[in-house]
């Protein structure tokens, strides 16, 4: 028996032949279990049709939604933020009003008093002392009650130390001279009481 190999027959003339395929050196044959290698554990998670799309897929949705939900509550949040602006600023002016309007009263009898101290000058003087006690109740109304007692502890809460004077008859820290009433009560002051206190020995 020959071992020489066999020469291959020659191919005749015209005759279509089917090209054999192309392998690299070293490269399995596709379909082979070699080629496969690890492939028999099945595609990988990017390959077309694989579960990862599906997976992909629901988490762009849900990203999609959270993106949703969170410029909605961004146009939400915007839209309070004005409105309560919006009502800020008419509880504002509605209270501006009503302060204004409790004042007039008090321009109105300034202007009679004006007028009658034309026609009687002494008058004048009972007119502003009435007039000054109508301001005073329109602030009380408005909740700052006039604070001006003297003989009561210096609280410095509401009262302001202007001076210091000596007075035997008066306990130290007390109140001896109200130089400039107060209004309303610690917490809610328009100004404090200024004082004078009378000096410890």
């Amino acid at each position: 028996m020959s071992t020489q190999p066999q020469q291959p027959e020659p191919v005749p003339e015209g005759a279509v032949t089917e090209p054999e395929p192309e392998q690299e050196q070293g490269l399995p044959a596709p379909g082979t279990a070699a080629a496969r290698g690890a492939g028999a554990e099945g595609p990988g998670p990017d390959a077309a049709g694989g579960p990862a799309v599906g997976a992909s897929g629901e988490q762009a949705a849900a990203l999609a939604e959270l993106d949703d939900r969170w410029r909605r509550a961004l146009a939400d949040l915007e839209n309070l933020r004005k409105r309560h602006a919006r009502e800020v600023e008419r509880e504002r002016a509605a209270e501006r009003a009503r302060t204004a309007a409790a004042l007039l009263p008090v321009i109105d009898n300034l202007e009679l008093a004006l007028c009658h101290a034309e026609s009687d000058p002494g008058s004048i003087v009972e007119g502003v002392k009435a007039i000054r006690e109508q301001a005073v109740n329109t602030l009380a109304q408005l909740g700052y009650e006039r604070q001006g007692e003297t003989g009561v502890p210096f609280d410095p809460a509401r009262h302001e130390v202007v001076g210091v004077v000596e007075d035997p008859e008066a306990e130290p820290g007390t109140v001896v001279q109200v130089l400039r009433p107060g209004y309303g009560e610690p917490g809610n002051q328009l100004r404090p009481v200024a004082v004078a206190v009378a000096k410890r020995e």
